[in-house]
């Protein structure tokens, strides 16, 4: 089993999500994040007064998944949520040793 992490424009979640129901995952845990890469943030105007923004408005997504899934949704989160802009964002995937439903003490596998 493997943990997927995508950061992501807030503008693509739900093509994202949508993407991904289609291949079958449909659990998921959505987190509004802020943050910057090369990109280092960017500036605004107001009211005459420019200032930087250091850290923009992201969504950090977290899906479990079995391995024989795991190309498969990182092709959707990859395909839906590209601009082909900088700041698009990254998919980390880190492995997963132990899922457990709390409801019904279901493991691995099964719990997802």
């Amino acid at each position: 089993m493997k943990l997927i992490t995508a950061i992501i424009k807030p503008f693509k979640l739900e093509e994202v999500r949508q993407s991904l129901d289609l291949i079958g995952i449909t659990g998921m845990t959505i987190t509004e994040v802020k943050g910057f890469g090369r990109q280092k943030g960017h500036t605004e105007l107001y009211r005459g007064a420019e200032y930087v923004i250091d850290f923009l408005p992201k969504i950090k997504l977290e899906i479990a998944v079995s391995i024989d899934q795991l190309d498969e949704a990182i092709d959707a989160i990859t395909k839906s949520a590209s601009t082909g802009k900088i700041g698009d964002g990254k998919i980390f995937v880190s492995t997963l040793d132990k899922v457990i439903r709390i409801r019904t003490g279901e493991t691995d596998q099964d719990a997802i």
